[in-house]
């Protein structure tokens, strides 16, 4: 039976059996806790309840951000410069200052990013109209509305605003109740597997394949395989470096040589588009199709978008031309003049505004039909599929990768249109973002994969245990912490060192793939970015680029190198010191992502031993598998080393002789 989950209950003997020595203390991971009810109403309704609480924690988020904004520096006194129409009615709506001799100011807004279009000379009470920013230059900014504005003032101008994204988690609620109230059909059969009501199904035969990637291992071969032959529910657990996204794609690419169709999602863009762009590669799928908005998607894979086969597309010419006519009849009916309208007049243009509108719609739509109905494998983030594009089509087979990234409610808005449902991820590294305190105890930060890890891994699940980015010794302790003991280097990366790479001379760093540089005791103490509520620390800085500058002297590219630290004002700062040609970013921002070398900075420095949210050990998971040859940590071991998994990890460095204290390399 299915019980809500509540987090930071389960300790070190509870979590040690299932998921690696270590774990146990002070982990925020899962235990199931009785909330009164089992039922699978109850469930959803508490998925909604947490859905609502991280709303009002999103809002309050986004004032204070407001409040903080330096009024100079936001898009205000904006006007129309252009209007254009797109896919699904949707208006492209196109500013620029109203000084046209300016350019725009800087602003956080960028291209994907949701917002609110409100206007500055008209209703003050008005809440704006939603959109997301299509394109961005020096001098304009385009945006995508579902509605047109329709502003009072004569002259209008306007401002940007950041929004949160309602779209998603009004879809997310939408997928919940759709699941909790189905009785029957596929998605209850689904609904049982996933909520533990009934055992998922597999076919006893295991089938007989020739893979089309011959350099898969056989633990990628067996997730492959195994995942073939459920009937309801498998997933693939890929821990870092292990070739998740390569047996995902194989996977996809067995069932499309079996004749079905795919529907293949990420939680993120940039998930799907990595995904996407290993699939083009197949030479057996010839038509593979990306769902959402294009101002999301990677400009390289544009062509491959629904918006823009559409907009190829026949029909869409004449829709476009319906639709413009349809909006000048809408502007004549509501235009004032001297003459008195004949009676039924303007109710006439009206109308047949509204009959050329509906007629656009059918012939756009029917192009959406042909295009969808053609496609072996659809591409999409779980939270951009609608009813409207998919309507009652089936695919054999949904695969959600980065699952483990996702709240629960997010995997379930695929599933109306899955015949069965593969979950790829690793519960072990970054779990959903979750704002709301109240809700991340009430368990909103349990992802499906992770709860499906606990309650039912051993059924429906297949490690992938060979990892092909690490030093044997970078690999080590988070095979240790948090995959017990399992993960096994390739001998093609076991022990290669940055100096092994051309060009690169030998010194300290570039011998050996561990350094930690402690800082305890040397008054590097962390600090409250001004007018900000993130941390730095300075001197810490200064000796993390020093670093950086040791590895680029070396002979090693900047492209090679990487700077991890967890706190965004710390990055900032890095990023006034190092070239640009340097990546500097946070955990998350590195997810997914591998560079020769990674230096990180922790940046907690404090006589408490606070560390904050470096206690989020999911996220250090992440941090410490970027590196294949070189990783080297900065950092307090006096403020670190009062979480047990820090004392272990600086203990892990020196066990492998990586390290050093600062006062060694002030000498």
């Amino acid at each position: 039976m299915l019980r809500p989950y509540n987090l930071a209950k389960w300790g070190k003997k509870d979590l040690e059996p299932i998921l690696g020595k270590g774990l146990g203390e002070g982990l925020n991971y899962v235990k199931l806790v009785d909330m009164s009810s089992t039922s699978a109403t109850s469930h959803f309704t508490h998925l909604i309840e947490l859905l609502e609480l991280e709303a009002v924690a999103e809002q309050a988020q986004l004032r204070r951000e407001i409040a903080r904004q330096d009024q100079n520096s936001g898009l205000r006194r904006l006007v129309i410069r252009e209007e254009t129409w797109g896919l699904g009615d949707r208006l492209l709506l196109t500013l620029a200052p109203k000084n046209q001799s300016e350019s725009l100011p800087w602003s956080r807004l960028d291209v994907g990013s949701p917002v609110l279009l409100i206007e500055e000379t008209g209703r003050p009470d008005h809440d704006g109209w939603r959109g997301v920013i299509s394109r961005k230059t020096r001098e304009t900014i385009q945006i995508a509305l579902s509605h047109s504005p329709e502003p009072e003032a004569d002259r209008p101008t306007f401002r940007i605003d950041l929004s949160t994204d309602e779209i998603s988690r009004r879809r997310m609620i939408q997928a919940l109740t759709k699941a909790a109230e189905s009785g029957s059909g596929r998605l209850a059969d689904l609904r049982r597997v996933l909520l533990d009501e009934r055992p998922p199904y597999f076919r006893k035969t295991r089938p007989q394949l020739t893979f089309f990637d011959d350099t898969l291992n056989l633990s990628q071969k067996n997730a492959v395989v195994h995942a073939l032959t459920a009937a309801d529910v498998a997933l693939i657990h890929g821990p870092p470096g292990t070739g998740k996204t390569t047996a995902v794609v194989e996977l996809i690419r067995q069932a499309v040589r079996r004749g079905e169709t795919v529907l293949a999602c990420a939680p993120s863009n940039m998930g799907v588009d990595n995904l996407l762009e290993k699939l083009l590669e197949a030479p057996e799928i010839s038509n593979v199709l990306r769902l959402g908005h294009p101002a999301r998607v990677l400009p390289r894979l544009h062509s491959q978008t629904l918006d823009q086969l559409v907009d190829e597309h026949p029909n869409v010419q004449l829709a476009r031309k319906l639709r413009k006519e349809a909006h000048g009849l809408f502007g004549k009916a509501d235009r004032f003049t001297r003459a008195k309208p004949l009676p039924g007049e303007k109710a006439g243009l009206r109308r047949e505004a509204r009959e050329m509108l509906a007629e656009a719609a059918d012939l756009e739509q029917r192009a959406v039909t042909q295009i969808i109905d053609r496609a072996q494998v659809v591409c999409a983030t779980t939270t951009s599929l609608s009813g409207r594009l998919l309507g009652e089509r089936r695919f054999e087979l949904c695969v959600i990768d980065e699952a483990g990234q996702s709240v629960e409610a997010g995997c379930w808005i695929p599933l109306p249109w899955a015949e069965r449902v593969v979950l790829a991820g690793d519960h072990c590294q970054l779990p959903p973002t979750i704002l709301s305190v109240e809700a991340e105890r009430r368990g909103l930060g349990v992802s499906l994969l992770e709860r499906l890890m606990i309650t039912q891994g051993e059924t429906l699940s297949r490690q992938l245990t060979i990892q092909y980015r690490m030093h044997e010794k970078i690999m080590g302790f988070s095979s240790v912490e948090f995959y017990e003991d399992t993960l096994i280097a390739d001998p093609t990366v076991a022990t290669h060192r940055l100096i092994d790479l051309p060009g690169v001379s030998s010194n300290s760093l570039t011998e050996t793939p561990l350094t930690f540089i402690d800082t305890a005791g040397a008054g590097y103490e962390e600090e409250l970015e001004p007018a900000g509520e993130s941390r730095l620390n300075r001197q810490e800085a200064e000796l993390v680029a020093r670093k950086v500058c040791e590895l680029l002297e070396a002979g090693l590219r900047p492209s090679a190198v990487g700077v991890i630290t967890p706190y965004s004002a710390q990055v900032r700062l890095l990023k006034s010191m190092l070239p640009e040609s340097v990546e500097i970013n946070s955990v998350d921002g590195f997810q997914g992502r591998e560079k020769e070398a990674i230096v990180m900075s922790l940046v907690r420095s404090n006589v408490k031993g606070e560390i904050g949210f470096l206690a989020e050990r999911r996220r250090l998971n992440v941090a410490l598998t970027r590196a294949r040859r070189k990783l080297l940590v900065v950092g307090d071991s006096a403020t670190i080393t009062v979480d047990p998994f820090f004392a272990r990890l600086v203990d892990y460095f020196e066990q492998h002789d990586g390290y050093r204290s600062v006062w060694e390399d002030l000498v």
